[in-house]
């Protein structure tokens, strides 16, 4: 009878994971990974999960999958047609509960640095990116009608990576024992604010200001 590999999977994801939000996601080796989850033989990493990459995937999956079902359940409460306010607390909210965890907090670190692939790739299918997190975005590109289509999907971009880079960074203070300036509940909310005020904020027209670096 085969032995069941659960245990060497979760121990991979959580060291690998560890490393990643630590070291970021390029510096640490495959042996180190490997040895960090108390595997002799380096092939296991690719046994499990075929490449680094897929690692990664994994990991995004691990922690992803409950988020986006906790967005479906949110999303489900308040309906369609709440509040943009209310739809960006949904996204928010099941994210930054990772905050409570130490895996978790590695996990927003991850994605930290990975907001370039989102910006690159919401719209398509990706570890991580779930179905609700998609449906709750494009609800919220629909809503900023008063602009070019281009420009609703800059904002989206630019909010979300405003949402992980934010959590990312308390998850940062927290691992380094620090004291965040902010209570959870005050900082989800303004959190929450800042981020709807990205979709929100008009467009005023042209800047005056000196020619800089091509830029005028």
């Amino acid at each position: 009878m085969p032995r069941d590999s659960t245990a060497t999977k979760e121990r991979l994801l959580r060291e690998a994971g560890r490393l990643f939000a630590r070291r970021g996601l390029w510096q640490p080796t495959v042996r180190e990974i490997t040895t960090a989850a108390g595997q002799r033989n380096v092939s296991a990493l690719n046994y499990h999960f075929g490449s680094r990459e897929g690692l990664l995937a994994a990991i995004l999956e691990h922690h992803g999958g409950p988020t986006d079902e906790a967005r479906r359940v949110r999303l489900d409460a308040v309906g369609r047609d709440a509040s943009s306010r209310d739809l960006v607390a949904a996204l928010v909210i099941p994210y930054a509960a990772h905050l409570n965890t130490s895996g978790g907090r590695d996990y927003l670190r991850i994605v930290a640095q990975l907001s370039g692939r989102f910006a690159a790739g919401w719209r398509s299918p990706n570890p991580g990116v779930g179905p609700w997190l998609q449906e709750i975005l494009f609800i919220l590109e629909d809503r900023i009608d008063e602009l070019p289509i281009a420009l609703r999907r800059e904002r989206v971009v630019e909010m979300i990576m405003l949402m992980t880079a934010a959590i990312g960074e308390r998850a940062r203070v927290i691992d380094s024992a620090g004291a965040p300036a902010l209570d959870d509940v005050t900082f989800i909310e303004n959190l929450t604010d800042v981020l709807l005020g990205i979709l929100d904020a008009p467009l005023r027209g042209p800047l005056t200001v000196h020619v800089v670096g091509g830029f005028k």
